[in-house]
């Protein structure tokens, strides 16, 4: 088993029984989503900002504007930290204290760099859009010049990272347990619902296999 090095930066404390170390594991959940939640400081301020993301191997890469003061700021340093998370239930408990969630979470420490030739940009953004649906890449126009041109992409070498985990149930005080009181967990999960065509052309267009593919897997 492939495992990050525990260190001061990774290790998790508080709830330490749902740490994950492993490197598989933590690439599913990455794997999973493709969102993520990157920490930078701006003007002495701390500031989180949702990002598209996609991985391969040990590499996280997002992107956005040549103007974006995020990537920017990050691309300074040198050096940034990303969250990714899905929320997989509401742990409701007899008493308000003891109320969580269940989720799936990771969080990755590394070095960056900026992606400088157009066509390994072209590669990347490619994997972040089929990160977002399977197989849309190809459908897609080519990108234009100038669109490659305003577009920064910075890879992220993962240097270490952990994963926080919880899938049980209630945790209420013994005594509780025989209060006439609903507990008990609500499944969360993100669903597709049927495509919705844009104006024009595609009102008229059968949906893509590929679109209906991700509906199916994911309604």
């Amino acid at each position: 088993m492939n495992e990050y090095t525990k260190s001061k930066l990774n290790r998790v404390k508080r709830g330490a029984n749902r740490a994950i170390y492993d490197v598989e594991k933590i690439n599913t959940i990455l794997d999973a989503g493709f969102l993520c939640y990157v920490g930078y400081i701006y003007d002495g301020k701390p500031i989180t900002i949702p990002m598209a993301y996609c991985r391969k191997g040990d590499k996280v890469y997002i992107h956005g504007s040549t103007a974006n003061r995020m990537l920017l700021s990050i691309l300074e340093s040198e050096e940034t930290s990303i969250t990714v998370v899905h929320l997989d239930g509401l742990v409701l408990a007899r008493s308000g204290l003891h109320h969580s969630v269940n989720y799936r979470s990771v969080t990755l420490f590394g070095s960056l760099k900026k992606i400088e030739k157009d066509s390994d940009k072209t590669d990347i953004l490619e994997w972040i859009v089929n990160q977002m649906v399977p197989n849309h890449w190809d459908s897609l126009r080519p990108m234009y010049q100038k669109e490659l041109d305003r577009t920064l992409v910075v890879e992220m070498t993962i240097e270490t990272a952990s994963a926080k985990v919880r899938d049980v149930g209630v945790a209420d005080e013994p005594e509780d347990y025989e209060l006439p009181i609903w507990a008990g967990i609500v499944p969360i999960k993100q669903i597709a619902e049927y495509p919705i065509p844009d104006k024009g052309k595609p009102e008229n267009m059968e949906i893509p296999k590929h679109i209906i593919d991700y509906y199916e897997a994911n309604k």
